[in-house]
């Protein structure tokens, strides 16, 4: 297996760890595991695919997330292949709460819209590189290798969101927005689910 890169400023921004049981969880649910993964890499592509279509003006934000979205299309690629290779049937499942209830937390008002649309989208790159690490040493060499070659692009992501966001804010906005929805983001980490995503918490 590749060795783990180095995440410990994502560990330091999280507020806090993958519980122990969403990993056992997450290794009794392979095929649901993979199949969510390859989701979630789509709707990253399309969340930064729709900011560039919102946000025509902002050049910067354009650039990073054109190529961010490329990434993250080329990940869904990996993982189907993934998929395919193992004779996991790509079936529609639900999606997990996670992404959708903390967007619930973004203002509506411009330009504190986009900041903490920003500032989730850092927020769920940094959950999934930190999810990658912790569940990559329990995993086949393949899959290990795989997700372990993840991390440096995810990071990339995360630091990308994080400072288009600081870019758009003003004064101390980041840090007071970062505060709720960190604390919105734990809370979804460490509570119970009823049914295993890539994003879920516990089990119930």
């Amino acid at each position: 297996m590749s060795k783990i890169a180095d995440i410990s400023h994502i560990l330091e921004f999280l507020a806090c760890p993958t519980p122990r049981a969403w990993v056992d969880w997450a290794l009794q649910n392979p095929e649901v595991m993979l199949i969510d993964h390859a989701n979630c890499e789509k709707k990253a592509a399309g969340t930064a695919l729709n900011l560039m279509y919102r946000y025509v003006d902002n050049h910067k934000l354009l650039n990073k997330l054109s190529r961010l979205a490329r990434e993250e299309l080329r990940h869904f690629e990996q993982v189907i292949g993934i998929m395919k290779k193992r004779g996991v049937t790509y079936r529609q499942i639900s999606a997990a709460r996670y992404a959708g209830a903390l967007r619930k937390q973004v203002r509506g008002n411009e330009p504190g819209r986009l900041v903490d649309t920003l500032l989730v989208g850092a927020i769920i790159e940094a959950r999934s590189c930190e999810r990658f690490a912790c569940i990559a040493p329990e995993l086949d060499d393949e899959l290990a290798d795989f997700y372990t070659s993840l991390l440096k692009s995810e990071s990339r992501h995360f630091m990308d969101y994080l400072k288009l966001a600081e870019e758009a804010s003003s004064g101390g906005e980041v840090a007071q927005r970062l505060e709720v929805l960190l604390e919105a983001e734990r809370e979804l980490i460490e509570l119970p689910d009823d049914e295993f995503r890539f994003h879920s918490g516990v089990p119930d």
